[in-house]
């Protein structure tokens, strides 16, 4: 008599399956880790509540799979529901504590960018490259000049922002060259730089002069400069910057106003970062 399939069989199947769906990422891969994860970043703070069938088309998942998903978030406390709505809970900020907490960056640069923004009055950031994108882990806001609101863990195309031209600019050849491949050049506004000629042309710049200067290329009337924070090995680990309202500067005041004082804030958090570990900035 044939036997019914347990509940280790069928484990074992959808393990077996996992590693198989996607043989272009290695026998490793878990198909299942990937399409949970897709489902938590379907929620953002744009779309902080959601339904079944929202997440089910923000992750290109069945309904029936983005259920499962879903439904297990909520046993692991990660996600709330009330039978029609779904939403993140606060445990989520573990998935990322680990991250932060050995991160001595933001901690470090937190309290000179108070007294920076509060010198200029103007909003401060420090972000770190992830791939083509930055990822901000420090803000200090002045006031709201973007149409998003920016965050700790907010991210932007790197080649749109000051930050993003600071953090390219401190790549070595075959790191930017990957970074090439992977870009897509989406034009934000009329102002961004969408050609890789063009874009390779400005890191060279930034290189030379130590900062960068983005003119509306993220979102129209924002300007930003931006300057490198390198680590003791002397490696650019970070990019801070200082964002303005186009109506407030213009791109000579900008520079000649925020530079100076962005330039010796950097300074400071390198001589903060000089003494930890090495091992906790990157």
């Amino acid at each position: 008599m044939r036997r019914a399939p347990s509940r280790a069989d069928k484990l074992t199947g959808m393990e077996h399956q996992d590693s198989v769906a996607d043989p272009a990422r290695g026998t490793h891969h878990v198909q299942s880790l990937e399409r949970g994860l897709a489902v938590i970043k379907a929620f953002d703070a744009a779309s902080p509540v959601l339904t079944l069938s929202d997440v089910a088309k923000a992750t290109g998942l069945t309904r029936a799979a983005a259920r499962r998903f879903l439904l297990t978030l909520v046993d692991l406390g990660y996600v709330r529901t009330d039978g029609k709505y779904f939403s993140l809970t606060a445990r989520v900020l573990e998935l990322g504590y680990a991250f932060l907490s050995s991160l001595s960056l933001p901690e470090v640069a937190q309290p000179h960018m108070e007294r920076l923004s509060a010198q200029v009055r103007e909003s401060s950031s420090v972000s770190v490259l992830d791939g083509t994108e930055i990822v901000y882990v420090a803000r200090v806001a002045v006031s709201r000049i973007m149409a998003v609101t920016i965050n700790v863990g907010t991210r932007f195309p790197a080649h749109a922002t000051s930050m993003g031209h600071v953090l390219l600019a401190g790549l070595d050849a075959a790191a930017l060259e990957e970074f090439f491949a992977k870009a897509t050049f989406t034009a934000l506004t009329s102002h961004t730089i969408t050609s890789r000629s063009v874009l390779e042309a400005e890191l060279v710049s930034v290189k030379r002069q130590g900062f960068a200067l983005v003119d509306q290329e993220l979102e129209e009337g924002l300007r930003s400069v931006a300057v490198p924070v390198h680590g003791p090995d002397g490696s650019v680990v970070a990019a801070i910057n200082l964002s303005t309202h186009a109506s407030r500067t213009t791109p000579e005041s900008a520079v000649a106003e925020l530079l100076p004082p962005l330039l010796a804030t950097a300074k400071d958090i390198e001589a903060d970062l000089a003494m930890t570990s090495p091992a906790r900035v990157s």
